[in-house]
């Protein structure tokens, strides 16, 4: 006998067989949202129960809010300013920034001055935003006047007993038609690591044993401000960023020789100095015609500058020398303009023309110092100077972007997102190495999205993605991951790695916002994948660098569920859950054989949890990570070397409780479990591929769990 269902009845078996809701609960209706099938509205009174602080805090009970502000997986690093994958928006307005993006502000912007968050699921030209996924709208109070300062103290406490402590300060807040937000932070970065090695030959005898602690001082200094303006028929904005961070670490490493016939203690140190400093300058101009016609102009400059200085010495009873001497240092400059026309061509569409010009700079040098019969050189910390190939340089892009992009509202439930990008850039590269290249390419992207009913949702997209180089790829620079290994040689002629994205999503959303649950399909055809390869400059002299290593193909599913757990006696708790399940294949340069692609395990499960216990202004909650160590993904294939990473799972724990006039306080416990992240490296001599084994080292380090209290409140 053959039973046929409604669609509805459909959906609703396909949820009840994945979480046990009762078929009643999903019923009912609330009218704490409202929602027409291409948004939702969560009004400010929703999340007054929660005594939220700041924004991070109101968007943290939404069921599903997972899904719009995490990335969707592996996409490449993304061109332009108009490439976001998953934005956020204020006031219907994106920030321009990189450092200083909207996403940032959403811990600086108080909750009493929200009005509603939305999440928008459909496309539109309205937005300057190209998303494949949803976008986060955070619409502000309207008021005359309004203001308020957030602030936040905290400290954490590491395992070694050491304490470090920090704060945030925001101002934020309205007067007429200005608006303006200004942050001051000081974010404690401290780490204290401690390792273990063991070094066997190929028949399993011990060959060393090195013990080490590592510790790292380190603040993170940031300033930030974000100022707008509402003309009778415009907006502007205008943003800021200046941050500094200094890193000194010192580590301390007991080395045990047993290789001989008798053992060989040694003991050595090293001194790292790490500094960094970075600002940004950012704005955006919008000018509205009337009849939808708009004009968009908008900036982005940026610099950071970097040094880290490495210096080793040889330890003994009365003294110690100097063996190595290691600096890397240079500065990244950035400067973007963009402007677009948008208007409707015809009824139910809208076309944005526009063009985008990019200029990327990056400056870096390397010195090389050893203990060598030579002339010491105080440019190489008094030891003699050592050449390294391809050590100062200067590369530069100019990339010059037209794009076309075209919204057509096809029916009450369906809408098609087609853009074209025309591509053009010019890399040179000067210095020890003098390079010049010229790239074109044609970057399309559909994106259609199907409302099956209010609470269903089909997309599926094409898109063509060119990936962003690394500029440190194509000069020499310091390897701060292998003590045997001082420099990784760079590649004057890498190119862009490209790749075809197919997609496929299905979203249903419970009802009575009770959660979401969404399915992604995916593939991805890769070109020029970038990886090792070989860089050697003599069979006697090996050395690898990034590189291209030739085509690739990437594909997966991914499954997300989101729910409030009322109809298990817990309205006010919500859980998240998520597996991403892929599978990759590449051809290793080095071995000639097929594997996985780099950072794709075969599985990959996260979940987190928070329940608000409203009458006591209390909440709690965890979250977790696990994924696949039995994976080729977490190996890296080197010319003399073969790596692979096992890691522990992770954990988290908080606890908040709000009291003493409207005064937070949040316990949080990072690192819990105390994970081990251990790798497992097997050294060739020679080439990997001649595969004669020269040596197995198995090093496993801990950082311990990290306690933290952090103190908050609003005036």
């Amino acid at each position: 006998m053959r039973i046929l269902l409604p669609p509805k009845s459909l959906i609703y078996l396909s949820v009840y067989l994945t979480f046990p809701i009762p078929l009643a609960a999903l019923g009912q209706q609330e009218s704490e949202n409202s929602e027409d099938g291409t948004s939702i509205k969560y009004g400010a009174e929703f999340f007054s129960q929660y005594s939220p602080v700041n924004v991070n805090d109101m968007i943290d009970r939404i069921p599903g809010i997972n899904l719009a502000m995490s990335s969707r997986g592996p996409g490449g690093n993304r061109r332009g300013l108009g490439s976001g994958e998953n934005e956020v928006l204020i006031n219907g307005q994106r920030q321009t920034g990189k450092n200083n993006a909207s996403s940032n502000q959403l811990s600086q912007i108080s909750a009493d001055q929200v009005n509603y968050i939305e999440i928008i699921r459909g496309t539109s030209e309205e937005m300057d935003v190209r998303s494949s996924g949803q976008v986060v709208n955070i619409v502000l109070r309207d008021s005359q006047s309004r203001s308020s300062i957030t602030a936040e103290m905290n400290t954490d406490r590491y395992h070694d007993g050491t304490y470090s402590p920090g704060a945030k300060f925001s101002w934020a807040g309205q007067s007429g038609e200005f608006n303006y937000l200004f942050n001051i932070e000081g974010e404690p970065r401290y780490q204290n690591r401690i390792g273990k090695e063991f070094s066997e030959d190929a028949m399993g005898n011990l060959l060393e044993t090195r013990t080490g602690e590592s510790s790292r001082e380190q603040t993170e200094y940031q300033t930030s401000f974000n100022l707008g303006y509402q003309f009778e028929n415009s907006v502007a904005q205008f943003n800021g960023l200046y941050g500094e961070s200094c890193a000194p670490e010192t580590k301390n490493r007991q080395i045990n020789d047993l290789s001989a016939d008798l053992p060989v203690f040694r003991a050595e140190r090293e001194l790292i100095d790490n500094c960094k400093d970075n600002w940004e300058i950012g704005g955006d101009y919008e000018y509205d015609f009337g009849s939808q016609n708009k004009f968009r102009a908008l900036f982005l400059v940026n610099d950071g500058q970097y040094e880290r200085e490495r210096e080793r010495f040889a330890i003994s009873q009365n003294s110690q020398e100097k063996d190595l001497f290691l600096y890397n240092g240079g500065r990244d400059q950035e400067r973007i303009i963009r402007t677009s026309y948008t208007f409707e061509p015809a009824s139910d569409q809208g076309l944005e023309i526009g063009l985008e010009r990019a200029q990327t700079v990056r400056d870096g040098s390397l010195r090389l110092g050893l203990a060598l019969d030579g002339t010491q050189s105080s440019q190489h910390g008094f030891l003699t100077a050592v050449p390294v190939n391809n050590a100062n340089s200067t590369v530069e892009e100019i990339r010059l972007e037209n794009f076309l992009v075209h919204n057509w509202q096809i029916s009450d439930k369906s809408t098609l997102e087609s853009s074209l990008i025309y591509e053009t850039s010019t890399i040179s590269q000067a210095g020890d190495i003098r390079n010049e290249r010229d790239f074109n390419f044609l970057r399309p992207k559909i994106d259609y999205r199907y409302n099956i009913s209010p609470t269903v949702q089909l997309r599926a997209k094409v898109e063509k993605i060119v990936s962003q180089l690394s500029f440190s790829d194509f000069m020499a620079s310091s390897d701060n991951n292998d003590d045997d290994q001082n420099t990784i040689a760079g590649n004057p002629e890498i190119v862009q790695e490209q790749q075809w994205e197919y997609s496929v999503n299905l979203e249903y959303r419970l009802p009575n916002n009770t959660g979401v649950l969404n399915t992604e399909l995916y593939y991805r055809d890769y070109e020029d994948v970038l990886d090792r390869v070989d860089a050697s400059t003599s069979p006697t002299n090996l050395n690898s660098a990034r590189g291209n290593i030739g085509d690739a193909y990437r594909y997966g599913v991914n499954f997300n569920a989101s729910s409030r757990l009322g109809y298990i006696g817990l309205p006010n708790a919500l859980l998240n859950v998520g597996l991403s399940v892929q599978d990759s294949e590449v051809t290793d340069p080095f071995l000639n054989i097929k594997r996985r692609m780099r950072y794709n395990s075969r599985w990959f499960g996260r979940a987190s949890f928070r329940h608000d216990i409203t009458r006591w202004s209390m909440r709690y909650g965890f979250s977790y990570f696990n994924s696949d160590n039995d994976s080729s993904a977490r190996t890296q294939i080197d010319i003399n070397d073969i790596e692979r990473e096992i890691r522990d799972y992770g954990l988290s724990l908080f606890v908040e409780k709000k009291a003493f006039s409207d005064i937070t306080f949040r316990f949080d416990i990072r690192n819990a479990n105390d994970p081990q992240r251990c790798r497992e490296r097997t050294r060739y001599l020679g080439a990997t591929a001649d595969g004669i084994i020269e040596e197995i080292e198995n090093y496993c380090s801990q950082d311990g769990p990290v306690y933290s209290l952090k103190i908050r409140r609003t005036f």
